[in-house]
C-alpha cells in the first residue's frame, strides 16, 4: 500500500531529535568524497527563472542526494533499512578523522539546503526543510559534548550490537554466499573499533569524562560472554551452524574455515582486550557519581539532551514536577483497582501481593513468548475498530539474547525493512520471569508492537512520497509518546477487560511517570542511585531487578526516558481538544490517521498540524 502524506499548512519553526534512528553519529561510515560524489540537482538558469514547482523539485532532489550520500557515510543505516550495497563496510566511527568527516558532511549539506529559497516552498516541503536544518544544527551543537570519550556502558555497548549483527538474528542478512562474505569483510574491521574505544576511554580518563562505576561493572560480563575457548561456542558461529543447505560443499567448507579463523584469531581476542582494559585499567578510574551534571559542562550537556529528546523547551524542574503530579494521580487510580477487586490493605500491601502471588507470573519462557504471540493475533483483530490504515510489515516476538539480557530493558522493538523482507522484532526480556507479570502483557504488547512502535514506525517507513531522511528518522518524543498513547486506548479497543490487566496498564504508565521524576532527580537534583531505586520501589510493584535495570538505564542514557510522557501528553491533549470542538463530527480513525500519516514529527509541529486539521473538519 502506498501511503501519501497530506499537505500540512504550517509555517512554524521545527525542532526534531534523531534519537529514533539510533546513534547516528556512532553508526556512520566515512567516505571522504561521499557528498561530493552525490548526484547534484538539475541546475536551472537561476533563482528568478525557477517556478515554485521547480524549487520544490530541486529541494527534494537534494534530499534524495543527501540520503544517498549519508548511506555511504553510514553503511550500518543502509543495512538497517535493507539496502545491501554497504553490508561489507564498517567505519571507525569513534576516530577523530571520522568525527571531522561527519562535521564537514553536516556543514556541507546544511549549506546546500540553506541555498534553497524557503519562501518558495509549499507548506509540506517547508516542514522537511526545517526538520533538516534543525537536525543538522542540533548535531553540530552536540559536538561540544565529548560523548566519544565514554563510548561504552551496560546499555549502549557496541560489543552487544556487534554480536547481535553477527548472530544472524538481527539486521545483517545471512541468506546468500555474498551475505556471508560481506559479514566476513565487515567483521574483520570490528577489532579496530574495539581498540579505538580503548584509546578514547584513555583520553576520557585524562579529562574526567568517565562512566559511573556501577554501569561499567555490568558491562564487563557482557563482554566476557564472547570470550570463549571454542569458536563453536561463540554467538558469531551461529550463521555457520545455520548455513543454508543450498550452499555448495566447497562454499560451506571455505566459509566455515574463514568464520572459525575470524572468531578465534580476531573477534575473541578483541573482546578479551576490551574486557581486560575495562576490568583492570578503566574500572579503577570510573566515578562514584551517577549524574550527567557531574561531568565537565554536565549541566549544559543534560539540558541539551532534554531539548533533543523532548523537542520542547521544558526545564528539568518543570518535568520533575509534572512527574510528581502524574505519580500521585496514577496512585489514586491504582487504589480504585484495589477497591474493584476487593483487596483490603494499603497500596504498599497491594504491591507486595502482586509481587508474591505466583498466579501472576509464568515459570516457563516459551509460555510467556507464546502468550505475546497470542496477543498479537488478538490485537490485530481489534485494530480496525480504531484505525483505517495499517502497515504492510508484520513483526515477530523473540526473547532478548542471553548475553545482554541481564542489563537489557524489559522489552524493546527493532524495526523491520520497508519491503517486508525482514520483519520487525518485539523483543521480550525473559532473564527474570518475575519481571514479566501476566497482568502487564496487554499493555506491553500495545506499546512495543501494535498499535505502538511497530505500527507507527512501519507506517512511517511506507510513506513513499516523504523524503527518505524522514521515513527513516524521527523524534523520540513522538515515537515514545505515540506508543504510550497506544497503551491508553487499549480499553476502547476491547482490551483490559480484566481489572488486573488494567492495573498492568496503570503500572506501565506509572513507570513512565516515575521516569520523569527519577531521570531529572538523578541528573539535575543530586539524587543517588539508591534514592532513585527506592522511589520506584515505593511507587510500583516492579521486581527489584527491573527497578535496578531501569534506574541504571536512566543513568546510562540521560533524558531519553523523558520523551514518553511528554509526547503522550501532547497527543492526548490534542485528541481531547478535537473531541471537544468537533463533537459528533469527531472521527477517531481520522484523528489517528492524521497523527500518523506524516511520520514522527516534533511535538510543536504535531500540535500545529492537528489544530489545523480540527479547523478543517468543522
Amino acid at each position: 500500500m502506498k501511503i501519501t502524506a497530506p499537505r500540512i499548512l504550517s509555517g512554524v519553526f521545527i525542532a526534531v531529535s534523531l534519537a529514533l534512528t539510533g546513534c547516528a553519529h556512532h553508526d556512520n561510515d566515512a567516505n571522504t568524497n561521499a557528498s561530493a560524489n552525490a548526484q547534484s540537482p538539475k541546475q536551472l538558469e537561476g533563482p528568478a527563472a525557477q517556478t515554485d514547482a521547480q524549487v520544490s523539485e530541486q529541494l527534494n532532489q537534494l534530499f534524495a542526494d543527501y540520503f544517498e550520500a549519508s548511506l555511504q557515510l553510514n553503511p550500518i543505516q543502509g543495512t538497517a533499512i535493507g539496502d545491501p550495497r554497504f553490508n561489507d563496510q564498517l567505519p571507525n566511527f569513534l576516530s577523530e578523522e571520522f568525527r571531522d568527516k561527519t562535521h564537514n558532511f553536516t556543514v556541507e549539506w546544511l549549506d546546500k539546503i540553506r541555498a534553497i529559497d524557503r519562501s518558495r516552498l509549499n507548506s509540506s516541503d517547508r516542514i522537511s526543510y526545517d526538520i533538516f536544518i534543525y537536525n543538522g544544527e542540533q548535531g553540530l551543537k552536540g559536538e561540544q559534548f565529548p560523548g566519544w570519550q565514554a563510548p561504552i556502558n551496560q546499555f549502549n555497548n557496541m560489543g552487544n550490537f556487534f554480536a547481535q549483527m553477527g548472530s544472524g538474528q538481527s539486521i545483517q542478512p545471512f541468506k546468500t554466499v555474498k551475505d556471508y562474505e560481506d559479514w566476513l569483510a565487515r567483521a574483520a574491521k570490528g577489532p579496530m573499533l574495539f581498540d579505538q574505544a580503548i584509546a578514547n576511554m584513555r583520553i576520557g580518563m585524562q579529562n574526567g569524562v568517565v562512566q559511573p562505576r556501577v554501569l561499567m561493572e555490568k558491562a564487563v560480563p557482557q563482554l566476557s560472554a564472547h570470550v570463549v575457548d571454542q569458536p563453536e561456542d561463540s554467538i558469531f558461529y551461529q550463521p555457520v551452524a545455520n548455513m543454508p543447505d543450498t550452499f555448495s560443499t566447497e562454499d560451506r567448507d571455505r566459509l566455515t574455515a574463514a568464520y572459525t579463523d575470524l572468531i578465534s584469531n580476531s573477534i575473541v581476542p578483541a573482546y578479551a582486550r576490551l574486557r581486560d582494559f575495562i576490568q583492570n585499567e578503566y574500572l579503577p578510574n570510573t566515578r562514584e557519581t551517577v549524574a550527567q551534571s557531574a561531568l565537565p559542562d554536565g549541566e549544559d550537556w543534560y539540558n541539551y539532551l532534554i531539548e533533543t529528546r523532548t523537542t520542547t523547551e521544558l526545564t528539568a524542574d518543570e518535568i520533575h514536577q509534572f512527574g510528581l503530579d502524574e505519580v500521585a494521580r496514577i496512585r489514586g487510580e491504582m487504589e480504585d483497582v484495589m477497591e474493584e477487586v476487593g483487596f483490603e490493605g494499603s497500596l504498599a500491601d497491594w504491591f507486595k501481593y502482586v509481587q508474591d502471588n505466583p498466579d501472576f507470573y509464568y515459570t516457563d519462557e516459551e509460555e510467556l513468548l507464546q502468550g505475546y504471540r497470542d496477543l498479537q493475533e488478538k490485537v490485530n483483530r481489534l485494530l480496525p475498530s480504531m484505525f483505517d490504515i495499517a502497515p504492510k510489515a508484520d513483526y515477530e516476538v523473540r526473547a532478548v539474547e542471553a548475553f545482554r539480557a541481564q542489563s537489557a530493558a524489559g522489552a524493546s522493538y527493532q524495526r523491520g525493512t520497508p519491503d517486508g523482507s525482514r520483519p520487525g522484532v518485539f523483543y521480550v526480556n525473559t532473564y527474570n520471569l518475575k519481571g514479566q507479570p501476566k497482568f502487564g502483557m496487554e499493555t506491553l504488547s500495545l506499546h512495543e508492537a501494535s498499535p505502538g512502535h511497530h505500527f507507527q514506525i512501519s507506517i512511517q517507513q511506507e510513506i513513499e512520497d516523504m523524503p527518505m531522511f524522514r521515513r527513516f528518522g524521527g523524534t523520540t518524543a513522538f515515537a515514545e509518546g505515540w506508543a504510550l498513547y497506544a497503551e491508553s486506548i487499549g480499553k476502547e479497543m476491547g482490551m483490559f477487560t480484566d481489572p488486573m490487566q488494567y492495573y498492568g496498564r496503570l503500572s506501565d504508565e506509572m513507570l513512565r511517570a516515575m521516569r520523569l521524576v527519577v531521570d531529572t532527580g538523578l541528573h539535575a537534583k543530586g539524587w543517588s542511585r539508591e534514592k532513585a531505586i527506592q522511589y520506584m520501589l515505593d511507587n510500583s510493584s516492579m521486581a527489584d531487578t527491573d527497578v535496578e535495570a531501569e534506574v541504571e538505564r536512566y543513568i546510562a542514557i540521560p533524558g531519553q526516558a523523558l520523551a514518553y510522557k511528554i509526547g503522550q501528553r501532547t497527543i492526548s491533549e490534542l485528541r481531547a481538544k478535537a473531541e471537544r470542538e468537533l463533537g459528533d463530527k469527531f472521527d477517531i480513525k481520522a484523528f489517528h490517521r492524521e497523527v500518523l500519516i506524516d511520520g514522527a514529527v516534533p511535538m510543536e509541529v504535531l500540535r500545529t498540524k492537528i489544530n489545523e486539521w480540527i479547523e478543517s473538519q468543522k
